[in-house]
């Protein structure tokens, strides 16, 4: 069943273990394998340059939080199996039975809890990826793995921590602790109120670019109309649209909001949300991370005294970044099918998961039946 890791020597002399040489640990996350021939001879040189390209495209091909997270993942399963001496590759259902396994029980690392169901069919998916970007695809259907994974599922899964919504009047009080006589308080009103009215994910939010193919790591551009804000996203399965109307008061506006923070940041190309710097004076080059996001909800959640009842601890755990998704879903009094498409899912089922804090017994069977 099991294969035995054995020491590799590389050209230069040097020890390594299969593992090691099958990951990347760079920033950017995982390294793509470079196009070889069928023999396992280099490419020519005069293909090299079309190998290059093609990694370019691979690694277009995900998000860099999900190259990040695979290629974290797959580092700690190649751990393991040098641990255990064990091979990584070629991939043996069994072999990765077993880890699934140790992540479940707690003892795929010494004083770590045991991962949580989403984690190991992250885990999972990280190691299928990595064995298919080698040519070596895994089995995930072995029962091995399937049977094993199911167990873990009915022993251990408990139903998601959702993140709570943002309703509009909470939105409208968080915006209040914001000043608007400042750069970063301009920014950050257009973060929320176009996050929360587009239903954007985070990484969409700071994603935006102020027009078309005007950076690398962009994952979308606006466009500011009469009516509204038409907000273009490149997501998983393409090119999606997203219209942002205008609000019924400037104070509460997105589309207001977007035109102050861009006239005073004085912006004209490039990422739209960017660092303040300058002690609040300058607006810097650098795009955003999503986590911003996230902490500027928390942020002004807190300031604004959401959910007062609940101590601040509890109340940082529960808003994030797709509180203002969320809220969208959950305030939006129209037609099922238009929330859905907004937020940019294929079935009106995950819409409803985001519906937080809706009326769950608007419709009442109950009574309908006669009861």
């Amino acid at each position: 069943m099991s294969r035995q890791a054995t020491d590799l020597v590389s050209p230069g002399g040097d020890h390594f273990h299969p593992a090691d040489a099958a990951i990347d640990t760079t920033a950017v996350g995982i390294a793509i394998p470079a196009p070889v021939s069928e023999t396992g001879a280099a490419l020519p040189a005069h293909l090299e340059h079309l190998a290059d390209r093609a990694r370019g495209y691979v690694e277009a091909a995900s998000s860099a939080n999900t190259r990040r997270a695979y290629a974290s993942d797959w580092k700690h399963f190649a751990a393991w199996c040098r641990r255990s001496n064990l091979s990584p590759l070629p991939p043996d259902p069994e072999i990765v039975g077993l880890y699934i396994t140790a992540c479940a029980s707690g003892t795929a690392e010494r004083g770590r809890k045991p991962n949580s169901v989403a984690t190991i069919e992250r885990r999972l998916a990280a190691i299928g990826w990595n064995c298919a970007q080698r040519g070596q695809p895994l089995d995930r259907k072995n029962r091995a793995i399937a049977t094993v994974l199911a167990g873990i599922r009915n022993r251990h899964a408990a139903p998601p921590r959702q993140k709570e919504a943002l309703l509009p009047e909470e939105l409208i009080a968080m915006l209040e602790t914001l000043d608007r006589g400042t750069l970063r308080g301009l920014r950050d009103r257009a973060m929320l109120l176009l996050g929360f009215a587009g239903g954007l994910r985070r990484s969409e939010i700071v994603g935006l670019d102020l027009g078309r193919d005007q950076t690398e790591d962009g994952r979308g551009w606006i466009e500011i109309l009469e009516k509204g804000t038409l907000v273009r996203l490149r997501g998983k399965t393409g090119w999606r649209e997203v219209e942002i109307g205008r609000g019924s008061a400037d104070a509460t506006c997105p589309v207001a909001a977007l035109q102050s923070w861009i006239n005073f940041a004085r912006l004209a190309r490039g990422p739209l949300f960017r660092r303040v710097t300058g002690r609040g004076k300058a607006v810097g080059p650098d795009r955003l991370h999503d986590q911003e996001v996230a902490r500027l909800v928390k942020k002004t959640a807190l300031a604004a005294g959401v959910r007062g009842d609940l101590s601040e601890a509890e109340r940082a755990q529960l808003f994030g970044g797709h509180s203002l998704r969320a809220g969208l879903a959950s305030s939006a009094e129209v037609d099922e099918r238009y929330v859905q498409k907004q937020l940019g899912h294929a079935s009106a089922e995950m819409t409803r998961r985001y519906q937080r804090r809706r009326d769950r017994f608007r419709v009442n069977l109950t009574k309908a039946a006669g009861l």
